[in-house]
């Protein structure tokens, strides 16, 4: 596949490009009407297309074939996360993470998370880049951002995992993780987790884990936590 790819979300029942997309696709690369393109819609769906009007606002398209692409992996991988301060790292998880392959990120918030709030629009834009760019046609859910305690109130079927930096007995990542489990794993803030939250985890089931000797910043830790799980499988 060395096609562009577009992405349109509602292209079955609306077979027209976004203005964004379509404004790349007809003044930046300069398709005209006949040209073909690929598009996919987010859902595991490509999409081989005709343009039928050449217009940056509204480019309107013909389907003249869909292909199912599975999503790669077969397990569902979540990492809940404290935002750090510096937007860029989160956005540089939320790109690496989608082209390793990842299916919803849940930003939480902590005790000690110095960042209250985050804005989901430009990180949605930053996992859409990212989906297109490693080919893939599944988009990775990106939840609003909420409190620690609500996060433990929602079900999860699979198995929960929290990193933490305190001195308690906890088992590396690759030794408590089963091939092939649906897996939810927490990555707390700069100033680590509080221990009435790691507390609260526990006693929701989530697993104390290790990601290795060293000290990782919040944004590596939840990477490498997205990459092992991958290597595991």
């Amino acid at each position: 596949m060395d096609k562009t790819i577009f992405f349109a979300p509602d292209i079955m029942s609306n077979p027209e490009l976004p203005q964004e997309e379509a404004l790349h696709c007809i003044k930046v690369l300069r398709k005209k009407e006949g040209d073909e393109i690929l598009i996919t819609d987010g859902k595991g769906y490509f999409y081989d297309v005709r343009i039928v009007q050449a217009n940056p606002k509204h480019c309107i398209v013909d389907i003249f074939n869909t292909i199912d692409q599975a999503k790669g992996w077969n397990f569902n991988l979540q990492i809940a996360f404290a935002p750090t301060k510096n937007m860029d790292r989160v956005e540089w998880f939320a790109e690496k993470a989608t082209e390793i392959g990842i299916d919803r990120l849940s930003p939480i918030l902590c005790q000690y998370s110095e960042r209250k709030e985050i804005k989901p629009q430009r990180l949605e834009k930053i996992l859409v880049s990212a989906m297109k760019q490693s080919q893939k046609a599944i988009l990775p859910q990106l939840d609003t951002m909420l409190p620690f305690s609500e996060l433990m109130k929602q079900d999860f079927n699979g198995l929960k995992f929290i990193a933490h930096c305190y001195p308690t007995e906890k088992k590396p990542l690759k030794e408590v993780y089963r091939k092939g489990e649906n897996v939810l794993i927490l990555i707390g803030p700069e100033g680590d987790f509080s221990e009435e939250e790691v507390d609260e985890a526990l006693k929701h089931g989530f697993i104390p884990i290790s990601l290795g000797e060293s000290r990782l910043r919040t944004e590596t830790a939840a990477l490498v936590a997205c990459h092992t799980i991958h290597v595991l499988n």
